[in-house]
């Protein structure tokens, strides 16, 4: 039976991520051929400094839901908790972000694309309760449904406006705010029936604060995994350039498509891992999660590094293959790491021990497969 499960949550999965990682190229390859490199580049860089933010105002708390959820907890009043958590600290974020941009004019000038962006990527951070709780009931026909639908709308809007030659900061910016707006509705349409009762926000003091404290230890992990996913981004863009950026974003995609198997089997590992803890106490015989994920990343990253070069300069007409032959080596020669780092992280965290998390990720993790998740879903 658990096999039978496992077997469907995988193929939900695989389908989910095959159509974010299609539609997602086709947004990336069509804005890095419509779009001077310079908008190009800072389109990337807002990205980059909202979800690095976004990815902090989490605390640790999604994938606690997650945890607590599978393990059969009470799973609307975990929604409302983290659902208040969402809306709180988002609204905050966002208003002060405005209002610096309403103060200093003249120093944020050239980050207007932050702010427009900003209000796309809220509304996918409003949606995160509901992936959470759709994931830690293992519903991943729901949560499927919940994580394309942006990335359909952007994607095929996009590659339109490209074909028409009418593809402009504007209208792209209009297009990614239609779509993220558009998946945070469907999210709650879809999360109705999850629930089992009437959609409800309450105000609960203590049962916020007791989440906040059971997710503090893991807060260390997410400040470190969200600072370090993007903060290389970030650098480049404010010391470099935005072409450079362009240029180092465009391979560092092509690195993030290539854990596909990853970003399919992560999600899919917490509630596992932590329905066999609670029922056996004893996970040591998925070692073959292991020994697999690490063989397929070795042979994913050496493929990688063989078609870089020919490939790419084929598709972008010379203008991102060679350049990026060496920041693709350097950035493959970490797969086996990412996947190692993970099997051992989704083995602590599933036995409760978040110190030890804390440790892997400070000296293996660059990118979090939750937090990776949530990047490809956004460009």
């Amino acid at each position: 039976m658990i096999k039978n499960r496992f077997f469907r949550n995988v193929s939900v999965n695989t389908f989910q991520l095959i159509i974010n990682q299609l539609f997602g190229l086709a947004i990336f390859y069509a804005l890095s051929k419509g779009l001077d490199k310079n908008i190009f580049g800072q389109i990337n860089w807002s990205l980059a400094v909202l979800l690095t933010v976004f990815g902090m105002l989490t605390f640790g708390i999604d994938q606690v839901i997650v945890k607590k959820i599978a393990a059969g907890y009470n799973r609307s009043s975990l929604f409302s908790a983290y659902l208040i958590h969402v809306l709180v600290s988002g609204t905050i974020f966002y208003c002060l972000l405005l209002l610096s941009w309403l103060l200093f004019p003249k120093f944020l000038s050239q980050e207007t694309i932050l702010l427009f962006i900003g209000i796309g990527k809220l509304a996918i951070f409003f949606s995160t309760p509901f992936k959470q709780l759709a994931s830690g009931l293992e519903k991943f026909n729901t949560l499927m449904y919940m994580s394309i639908v942006s990335n359909i709308v952007r994607g095929t809007a996009v590659c339109i406006l490209l074909l028409m030659d009418r593809l402009t900061l504007t209208s792209t910016l209009f297009i990614f705010i239609i779509g993220d707006l558009t998946e945070l509705f469907v999210c709650i349409f879809l999360s109705r029936h999850l629930l089992q009762r009437p959609f409800r926000v309450q105000w609960n003091k203590r049962k916020q604060v007791l989440l906040l404290k059971e997710s503090l230890p893991q807060t260390g992990v997410v400040f470190f995994t969200a600072i370090m996913s993007r903060f290389d981004w970030i650098l480049v863009g404010l010391l470099i350039s935005s072409a450079r950026l362009a240029e180092y974003s465009f391979a560092y995609k092509i690195f993030e498509v290539s854990t596909l198997p990853l970003l399919i089997i992560a999600p899919i590992m917490i509630p596992l891992f932590t329905r066999l803890q609670k029922k056996s106490g004893n996970i040591g015989n998925l070692l073959f999660f292991l020994e697999w994920q690490v063989i397929i990343a070795s042979l994913v990253a050496l493929l990688l590094n063989i078609c870089w070069t020919p490939l790419i300069d084929f598709l972008t007409d010379g203008k991102y293959g060679m350049v990026n032959a060496r920041t693709i080596f350097i950035l493959s020669a970490s797969m086996p790491l990412l996947y190692f780092s993970n099997f051992l992280w989704t083995i602590q965290f599933a036995k409760r021990k978040p110190e030890a998390c804390f440790y892997r990720h400070g000296c293996f993790f660059r990118g979090e497969p939750d937090c990776l998740q949530h990047i490809n879903s956004t460009i």
